[in-house]
């Protein structure tokens, strides 16, 4: 694989979830040229299917900016279309979903017993959303990304299933999200280390990460 490090830059979707952070259309477009301008790779440039206000910023920054665009999604098929429609004038395009992995995600997300009743069996529900997902995406772009919200706690058992899955689905670039800033710098190399030697197809991917840093008493 290519040693080159693509730099993604979700400024305008997840920096915007900051305190006191709000930035009108206009503002969202001015800041993907400043993006483009600084050579960034990808641009994640909202979540598209939260309002009409993401919508249409996604949909002007992918008509003016002609970095990668991105889409953020959950696991459903309405938000994957909703990304798509957002996306259409983009000259490069990306589709990103995720769905949190973790115990306390699946849990408080996914209590329902129509997930499963127990936690084996909605892991094994959440997997297949995952897969799902990607598969959905891949029929409007050949570029997607997953993101395994809060792999910093989730289980490395059912992370390597699910990474592995979700590859084997389609999905092009794969992140490792340490969504609360829970792992320390050793414990999440170490977690890195492992999926590179249990996941078998992990070399026909991206590999992504994204690191919170908060403090965390030990």
């Amino acid at each position: 694989m290519s040693e080159k490090v693509i730099i993604f830059d979700t400024t305008l979707r997840d920096g915007e979830q900051a305190p006191g952070a709000s930035l009108n259309v206009f503002e969202k477009v001015e800041i993907a040229k400043q993006l483009e301008r600084l050579n960034v790779d990808v641009i994640e440039a909202g979540f598209p299917v939260s309002s009409q206000g993401q919508f249409e910023a996604v949909q002007r920054i992918a008509d003016s900016v002609d970095a990668i665009i991105t889409g953020l999604a959950r696991t459903i098929d309405g938000d994957i279309d909703a990304c798509y429609k957002s996306l259409k004038g983009a000259d490069r395009s990306r589709i990103h979903t995720f769905v949190g992995t973790s115990d306390i995600h699946i849990n408080g997300k996914f209590g329902s017993d129509r997930y499963g009743k127990s936690l084996p069996e909605k892991q094994v529900t959440i997997l297949k959303m995952a897969s799902d997902a990607v598969q959905y995406a891949k029929t409007f772009t050949d570029d997607v990304e997953f993101s395994a919200e809060d792999a910093g706690r989730t289980d490395i058992g059912y992370l390597c299933e699910i990474i592995e899955a979700v590859i084997a689905a389609g999905a092009t670039t794969v992140n490792i999200p340490d969504t609360t800033g829970y792992t320390m710098p050793a414990e999440y190399g170490a977690k890195i280390a492992e999926l590179k030697s249990r996941v078998s197809n992990i070399d026909q991917m991206l590999y992504s990460s994204m690191v919170i840093r908060r403090p965390r008493s030990r």
